[in-house]
């Protein structure tokens, strides 16, 4: 199957995702690619993982990789900002006050925070393969992971029914206007955001199925297994690709000792994990020493993941 341009990498907290996603950054940026590597993870730890300091921004990174932390909130407060704006414009100087306060409370709220994040990574979306030629997404934990990639279908049929309800509420202005010999065919501002948001939520959902991958990490256990095999069906059901699993932290078979049972334990979910997924597809990393912090420690992790076929 032809690579896809967007990978997501995702799975339950702690599976580390974030030094998987460093890692495909580092490999994709060192064949030539334009690459940037962005975590969604409200709990952001990529700066960490990569040694440098990150925001909202892309940052260039020595040997080429770019990588940015992207912030929900920061957005959502943008976008009210934005919108008191265009308000001051329209609403009367005395109702302002309290619009910007309606403005504050819908801030907070955690709808406009996941819109906001969506927004935001659909602009860098976008940007590929025109900027960009791989855009590698440290997804938060499972669920959060879930909603943001689902979101898009989400939002556009309450996008229509506002862009309904608005198209309604200018019929009835046309007939007033007719009424008292006046001409209302001025294009409607509101109306023209509601269907480009709407066309740009289509866009972006036809990218993530045709373009996207989604590789679920998870250690070999019980729990982080049952947690892949419900995200696994949800992304299917959804009509999104599943990419190549990978199975972090996995004891070599010659260890001893209590490191040997461990890895008795792991074999159980590792026999899963193959016959639900193809067995050569499977990317079993092992456990590797250091904190694998910076370029050069995840150098032996990138290594692997070329090796494997990414």
């Amino acid at each position: 199957m032809t690579p896809p341009t967007l990978r997501f990498l995702g799975g339950k907290g702690g599976v580390g995702k974030t030094t998987l996603a460093a890692a495909v950054g580092l490999l994709e940026s060192r064949r030539g690619l334009r690459t940037l590597v962005v975590s969604t993870d409200p709990a952001h730890s990529l700066g960490d993982v990569l040694s440098c300091d990150l925001g909202d921004e892309p940052r260039q990174l020595p040997g080429g990789l770019w990588a940015a932390e992207l912030s929900g909130e920061i957005q959502a407060r943008r976008r009210v900002e934005q919108v008191a704006h265009d308000a001051a414009d329209a609403v009367p100087r005395e109702v302002m006050p309290a619009v910007r306060q309606h403005l504050q409370r819908a801030a907070d709220s955690p709808g406009t925070v996941e819109s906001a994040l969506l927004d935001r990574l659909t602009e860098l979306i976008e940007q590929v393969p025109r900027h960009w030629d791989r855009l590698v997404v440290d997804s938060a934990p499972t669920g959060h992971m879930l909603r943001l990639l689902q979101l898009p279908d989400l939002l556009r049929p309450w996008i229509e029914g506002l862009a309904r309800q608005r198209e309604r509420a200018r019929g009835a202005d046309r007939m007033v206007a007719g009424m008292l010999g006046r001409s209302d065919d001025e294009p409607d501002p509101l109306l023209q955001r509601l269907h480009q948001r709407r066309d740009r939520m289509q866009r972006l959902a036809h990218r993530l199925r045709s373009d996207a991958a989604v590789h679920l990490v998870l250690l070999p256990e019980r729990l982080a297994w049952a947690e892949t095999v419900r995200a696994a069906d949800a992304l299917a059901a959804a009509g999104l690709r599943l990419g190549a699993p990978v199975v972090n932290r996995v004891v070599p078979p010659d260890e001893s000792g209590l490191l040997a049972q461990r890895r008795e334990q792991q074999d159980a979910v590792l026999a899963q994990v193959r016959h639900r997924f193809a067995a050569d597809a499977v990317v079993e990393v092992p456990l590797l020493g250091g904190e694998l912090v910076g370029a050069t420690e995840l150098g032996e992790l990138v290594a692997l993941l070329d090796r494997a076929g990414w």
